[in-house]
């Protein structure tokens, strides 16, 4: 993917160089709580940065863009953003990310996700942008609020997490709405909180 510049951040692909930030991600449990895979071991994430080494474009259905997320004022790897081809006959995508918290509360991942949403509507052209969360998983529901996506369906014990039955809240945004300036990157919105 090109770099791209927002006023506090660097959105740009995956390097080798990332290990260290992103391992000091994924071995949180804090942050693995919500998610899939548990904390991770140093292997683990060096295994995990290999694959997102390789995901720098969206060029057919399936494929998944990794976004690295870098301060610019330090050079740190700060969050991990997803974008996700999910239907071609649909125009659909998935927004995924993941912070960590030592810098959460500043608005990071509100302005990160605004770029990443702009990338999926104006470069991409998707139609349809989903992102889903643990039910119980309060930041990550405000972020999407905040990033103007409305939640759409709330499945009480709707997923299966860690071999526990877990709620998942389920939010949107559509082309048209991110055209009439509900997205936070087009109506200028910026927030103290991320």
């Amino acid at each position: 993917m090109r770099p791209v510049v927002t006023e506090r951040l660097l959105l740009r692909s995956f390097t080798k160089s990332d290990l260290d930030d992103l391992y000091d991600i994924q071995r949180r449990p804090d942050v693995a709580r919500y998610l899939f895979w548990n904390a991770r071991t140093l292997e683990e994430t060096r295994e995990a940065l290999a694959v997102r080494i390789t995901q720098t474009e969206l060029a057919a259905e399936g494929e998944n863009l990794a976004i690295a997320v870098e301060l610019r004022e330090t050079g740190r790897l700060i969050a991990d953003f997803n974008l996700e081809w999910l239907s071609a006959e649909l125009g659909r995508a998935e927004i995924g990310f993941v912070m960590n918290p030592d810098h959460s509360g500043h608005g990071y991942a509100t302005e990160a996700g605004a770029e990443v949403l702009r990338m999926a509507f104006e470069s991409y052209g998707f139609h349809r942008v989903v992102g889903l969360c643990n039910g119980n998983n309060h930041s990550s529901q405000r972020l999407m609020e905040r990033l103007g996506m409305r939640r759409e369906a709330f499945f009480v014990q709707g997923e299966m997490l860690k071999g526990e039955r877990a709620d998942l809240a389920v939010y949107a945004m559509l082309a048209t709405d991110w055209e009439q300036g509900a997205g936070a990157a087009r109506s200028g919105e910026r927030t103290a909180r991320g």
